[in-house]
């Protein structure tokens, strides 16, 4: 793994991370009907840990001598709460495999900081995921 690959491959992600955060604010606006308070807020409350690894890969990218990238990922605009959640428990997954890969260019790479960050990334993650698995467990009761 070179330097450049890597910054390609933080570029990817920092290109999700980005996209996470205009989909969450997205989100949280488009919501409706009588779980909109709380749905909104879940939505809002993500916003500030996908801004976090958004700083650190930006910052991360730069002093490795690339340019991060200022474009977000696409953002999808689903009909509907449940499918605004589907859509997020998909972006979060994808989120844990990618640093799941970035762990392991991290190592090949010999940038042991890197890979402790990406790990607590994955913590993260994976809370989302988690989260937004208990939300959707029993949506149609």
């Amino acid at each position: 793994m070179d330097r450049a690959d890597l910054i390609d491959k933080l570029n990817i992600d920092l290109a999700a991370e980005l996209g996470a955060i205009v989909t969450y604010i997205t989100y949280a606006a488009r919501v409706d009907g009588p779980h909109r308070p709380q749905l909104s807020q879940f939505f809002t409350a993500e916003v500030n840990g996908e801004q976090v690894h958004a700083a650190y890969l930006s910052n991360k990218i730069v002093s490795m001598g690339g340019e991060p990238t200022t474009v977000p990922a696409s953002v999808p605009l689903p009909q509907g709460n449940r499918a605004m959640l589907e859509e997020v428990l998909s972006m979060e997954r994808d989120a844990v495999s990618r640093y799941t890969q970035r762990i392991q260019d991290a190592e090949a790479y010999g940038d042991i900081a890197l890979k402790v960050t990406l790990e607590d990334f994955i913590r993260d993650e994976t809370s989302h995921v988690e989260e937004t698995e208990a939300i959707l467990r029993h949506w149609d009761l």
